[in-house]
C-alpha cells in the first residue's frame, strides 16, 4: 500500500494546527486520475483553508492546495494515459477535495489539462492560480477593449501579491503603461523591476481621485483588493475603461455610484478562475507557454512541505511578496 507525505490541517480548540503526516493512497477520494504531484503553489485561499477560516473548507482534517502539476499514475479516462504531465487548478481541489499539498491527488479527468509544450512544471506552478487569474483578467480586458493593450494606461492594486505581481509583468510585456498600487513601501523598486512605470500607495491613490467620480486617469485596472480601493478605481477610469476584479482583500463589498457607468461607459468585469470551463483555462495556459512567456525566477521562492507553515502565516498577515512554489519531490 503506497503512502505519501501531506500537509494536514486539523481543528484545534482555538485554532487549526498544521502537521506533516503519512497518508495512504487508499484514503484519497474517488476520481478518474491518480496524479503524483511534483509541484504546487501557495495562494491566499490555501492559507484560509489551512487556518480553518469559514467559507473555504467545511470538513477537517484536510490537505489544502488548490494547485498541482504532476504525472498521471492511473487513468480511467481515454484522454489521459500513465505518465502524462497535467495541471490541475480550481474546482474543488484543495477546498473539500484533498489538494496539492500532498504528494498524490485523485481527481475527475475534467479538472485536468495537459501541460502545454513550452511550459515547465516549475513555470506552471510559479504561475499557479494567481497567474491563471492574472491572465484571465488581462484576457477579459483585451476582449472588452477589443484591442491590444499596448500604449494603454493601466493600474494594478495589490501589486506585490501573486495575482498583482504577475499582472504587472504581463501588462508590461504587452506594452501597457502601469501604475502599481501597494501598501509596502519597501517593494517599490521591485515593482519597477517588474515593469511598473509608477508606484503609489493607497493613500496617494485616494489623493489622486475622488468619489463619486474623479479625473479620468487610467484606461483599465486589475483589482484584487475591492473595498474602497475598487471604488476609487471605478471613479478614475477614462471613458470606455474597465476594471477586472478578482479579489476581496479589502473586504467583500464596495461603494459606487451609477456615474462611471452611464457617463463614461465604464465596466466592472468579474474574474472567476475556479469554475470556468476547462477550455478557457487551457487558452490562458497556452498563452503563458508562448506569447505571454514570463521569466518568473526573480519573483518566486521555493519551499518544501516543511516550510509551508511559515509561508501560510506570512500570507495571512498580508506579508507575501511574489509567489511561493511548493516542491513535493
Amino acid at each position: 500500500m503506497t503512502t505519501f507525505k501531506a500537509l494536514e490541517s486539523s481543528k484545534g480548540e482555538n485554532q487549526n494546527t498544521l502537521s506533516i503526516i503519512e497518508r495512504s493512497i487508499n484514503d484519497l477520494p474517488e476520481g478518474d486520475l491518480l496524479i503524483k504531484v511534483n509541484y504546487s503553489s501557495l495562494n491566499y485561499k490555501d492559507a484560509l483553508s489551512a487556518s480553518g477560516s469559514p467559507g473555504v473548507t467545511r470538513n477537517y482534517p484536510h490537505t489544502p492546495g488548490i494547485d498541482a502539476v504532476g504525472n498521471v499514475q492511473e487513468s480511467n479516462n481515454p484522454n489521459f494515459k500513465e505518465g502524462d504531465t497535467v495541471i490541475v487548478t480550481g474546482y474543488d481541489l484543495g477546498m473539500d477535495t484533498s489538494g496539492g499539498f500532498g504528494q498524490y491527488i485523485r481527481v475527475p479527468a475534467d479538472w485536468a489539462i495537459s501541460l502545454p509544450s513550452g511550459l515547465s512544471e516549475v513555470e506552471a506552478m510559479s504561475l499557479g492560480t494567481a497567474g491563471l487569474t492574472a491572465g484571465l483578467s488581462i484576457k477579459a480586458l483585451e476582449d472588452y477593449a477589443d484591442q491590444k493593450l499596448e500604449g494603454l494606461k493601466s493600474i494594478v492594486t495589490g501589486s506585490t501579491g501573486g495575482v498583482g505581481s504577475i499582472a504587472v509583468m504581463l501588462l508590461s510585456k504587452l506594452g501597457s503603461e502601469i501604475t502599481a498600487v501597494t501598501g509596502k513601501e519597501a517593494e517599490h523598486s521591485m515593482l519597477k523591476k517588474l515593469g511598473a512605470s509608477e508606484v503609489i500607495s493607497r493613500d496617494e491613490l485616494a489623493e489622486m481621485t475622488r468619489l463619486p467620480m474623479g479625473k479620468p486617469l487610467w484606461d483599465m485596472g486589475v483589482d484584487v483588493v475591492s473595498g474602497s480601493v475598487l471604488s476609487l478605481l471605478l471613479a478614475s477610469l477614462r471613458p470606455g475603461g474597465a476594471v477586472a476584479c478578482s479579489g476581496l482583500v479589502g473586504g467583500p463589498s464596495f461603494e459606487s455610484s451609477i456615474f462611471p457607468f452611464i457617463l463614461r461607459g465604464n465596466a466592472l468585469l468579474g474574474i472567476d478562475s475556479v469554475e470556468i470551463p476547462l477550455g478557457k483555462k487551457e487558452e490562458v495556459w497556452e498563452n503563458f507557454a508562448s506569447d505571454w512567456k514570463l521569466d518568473l525566477s526573480g519573483l518566486v521562492r521555493e519551499v518544501s512541505l516543511e516550510g509551508l507553515e511559515t509561508e501560510i502565516n506570512t500570507i495571512l498577515k498580508g506579508g507575501q511578496v511574489g509567489r511561493v512554489l511548493v516542491n513535493l519531490n
